[in-house]
């Protein structure tokens, strides 16, 4: 029996395993989040997040992401029991079959330094970063399930 194209549509598009990561540091008894503006597939800020590959765990996802995306190596990193999905706003050439992200939330503290972090940012993906405490940081965001994000690891940050 022939499936409906509606159903065979619905089985082909899916949602990228993916991982949100909240990079921060702690500076003269302050915390300060990292903050990406973005460029590739629409134009915002965002913290750091990228799509699982094949046989990778979500933690090690969340490491390789804060490299990749910032150039920085994290001192330590966080799981968090939240996740959640999203449907890009339109499908994208690049990401064939998949409609959205369905995500873990990570965090990621990255050494003080004496306040001299320069991350390193991916040119392919973002124009610049900005370094910024938490209201301010939430203001910035663009999504309500960025600001949630930012929300949960600052409780647990400044608990």
């Amino acid at each position: 029996m022939k499936q409906p194209k509606k159903e065979k549509l619905k089985q082909k598009l899916k949602y990228r395993q993916a991982v949100f990561v909240v990079i921060y540091k702690k500076q003269e008894g302050k915390t300060f989040y990292l903050v990406l503006k973005r460029k590739k597939h629409w134009t915002g800020w965002e913290f750091t997040k990228g799509g699982i590959e094949k046989n990778e765990k979500p933690l090690t996802a969340a490491k390789r992401e804060v490299f990749e995306e910032s150039g920085l190596v994290p001192m330590r990193v966080l799981e968090f029991s939240k996740k959640g999905k999203y449907k890009y706003p339109k499908l994208l050439k690049d990401r064939p079959g998949y409609i959205g992200q369905s995500y873990q939330l990570f965090a990621a503290q990255v050494q003080d330094n004496l306040g001299r972090i320069e991350p390193q940012v991916d040119r392919k993906e973002h124009s610049k970063y900005k370094w910024l405490e938490y209201s301010q940081a939430k203001k910035i965001l663009k999504y309500k399930n960025q600001k949630k994000c930012l929300r949960i690891v600052n409780k647990f940050i400044e608990r």
